[in-house]
């Protein structure tokens, strides 16, 4: 039986999910553990699906402090052994669901790098960069173009600029119904 839970109401997963995350994006377990036992009803929460008692997937759902109405997604994660097998939409899905019915969210944004196919069949679409921590991406750099520089060619270097800062991250949002 497949079910849905949230990490801080079922401890006795913590490391299991440490463990599992940690197999995508490798971090020390001191950190990792810190940020998992932040969860809460709210935001952060950190929602695992199980079947039959045993961990299969991960997500987080962090606030945006810009957006209000708003969360972002980050760490969805499935076992290896269990993926290509439609965990990863119905972790998603739920996780829509809570953010829709419980947190009263009206929107969802996430980054990724190579999975825009995935999102993009769960109803995403690309959007501008958002910044998790409070303020659009673009107030880190200075956008002032040097005297006697072209706007069009400002505009192309900035552009480039943001690919290769970003790591090629697509950055993605759905609206909830």
């Amino acid at each position: 039986m497949i079910s849905m839970a949230l990490l801080h109401k079922k401890p006795e997963y913590m490391q299991k999910c440490c463990e599992l995350i940690n197999t995508e994006w490798k971090r020390s377990d001191t950190a990792r553990m810190r940020s998992l036992e932040n969860s809460c009803d709210s935001l952060p929460c950190n929602i695992i699906l199980l079947q039959d008692k045993v961990l299969i997937g991960h997500l987080k759902l962090s606030s945006i402090p810009s957006i209000p109405e708003a969360c972002f997604v980050e760490s969805v994660v499935i076992l290896k052994s269990h993926r290509g097998m439609g965990y990863g939409t119905k972790i998603m899905n739920l996780a829509e669901e809570y953010c829709r019915d419980c947190l009263k969210l009206r929107e969802i944004y996430l980054s990724t790098k190579g999975q825009e196919q995935f999102y993009r069949k769960l109803g995403y679409v690309e959007c501008p960069p958002v910044s998790i921590y409070g303020c659009p991406i673009n107030t880190f750099r200075d956008l002032s173009p040097p005297p006697g520089t072209k706007i069009i060619a400002m505009e192309k270097k900035i552009n480039n600029n943001m690919n290769v800062k970003q790591g090629l991250k697509i950055y993605m949002q759905k609206i909830l119904c």
